[in-house]
């Protein structure tokens, strides 16, 4: 059986309390349920953080309270610092990787949400991936359009990263791509070709969760995503209890496709993490 790795993107930027009294917004309340994630199987965890009043927040103490707790309460869990946009400053966008996570989240393009246009300039994104290597960070490539895979083998080609990056391709949301199984065979084989020693995997955003992790499943990725991020509920007309409830899900899911969720050792071997403790 192979060993998939379980992303659990516990916060985000965009649900608050009133979207689903899950989402923890306070340090603790991330570590907590980041550690109830890891219980139930999950061995990355993608971090954001957020001001009192629930608004995104680019804190590094706040980073720090988190990735101190994590690594404390989840021996050998990835820690993935979000440098995503939406709502924080861009020049605040780097702020808290001299911390030096393991992982760090890196979109190479802009694209239009469905409220803002979610811009990463080409000085903005070649800066972040100087810091990331500077700190030992692996970058996760977030692909919301074809032409990000080919932003990614640019930085490659500058020198700015390693030729195994971790892919990851974000479908469903609205005016990106769509969640359409072949657009997945697209960008998957683009991505082999322009970048053949990356890892990868795709994130469903709302409904599409289980179904893109069914397709990520089928085509042997090296990793699914899942958390209260990009998804507040179970059913339609169920909100989910918590991250940990949807990670068991999705070890459910790798089971059904005759896997297994992988230990922290065999995460960080699959994306070729050696970054110390």
């Amino acid at each position: 059986m192979k060993p998939v790795v379980i992303a659990v993107a516990i916060t985000g930027s965009v649900p608050r309390k009133k979207d689903n009294p899950g989402v923890p917004i306070t340090p603790s309340e991330q570590i907590e349920s980041t550690h109830e994630a890891y219980e139930a199987g999950a061995t990355l965890v993608h971090i954001h953080v957020r001001n009192p009043d629930e608004s995104a927040s680019s804190d590094p103490e706040l980073f720090r309270q988190v990735q101190e707790g994590v690594r404390k309460h989840c021996p050998g869990m990835i820690v993935q610092f979000s440098t995503g946009g939406r709502g924080r400053d861009p020049s605040a966008r780097g702020s808290a990787l001299y911390l030096a996570p393991e992982m760090a989240s890196l979109s190479t393009g802009s694209v239009n949400f469905p409220s803002i246009v979610y811009e990463n300039h080409t000085t903005l994104v070649e800066d972040l991936a100087a810091k990331m290597k500077e700190n030992r960070i692996r970058p996760e490539i977030e692909i919301f359009d074809l032409s990000h895979i080919h932003a990614a083998r640019r930085l490659v080609d500058k020198g700015l990263m390693d030729e195994s990056p971790h892919v990851q391709f974000v479908m469903g949301v609205q005016n990106a791509i769509p969640a359409d199984e072949h657009l997945l065979d697209i960008l998957l084989a683009e991505t082999k070709r322009v970048l053949p020693q990356a890892s990868w995997t795709a994130a469903g955003i709302g409904a599409n969760q289980s179904r893109v992790m069914d397709w990520v499943l089928a085509r042997n990725g090296d990793a699914v995503r899942t958390g209260l991020e990009d998804n507040i509920r179970i059913t339609r007309d169920r909100l989910a209890k918590s991250n940990a409830e949807l990670v068991a899900l999705a070890a459910g899911a790798i089971a059904r496709h005759g896997n297994r969720p992988a230990t922290p050792d065999e995460a960080r071997a699959a994306l070729r993490i050696s970054h110390p403790l």
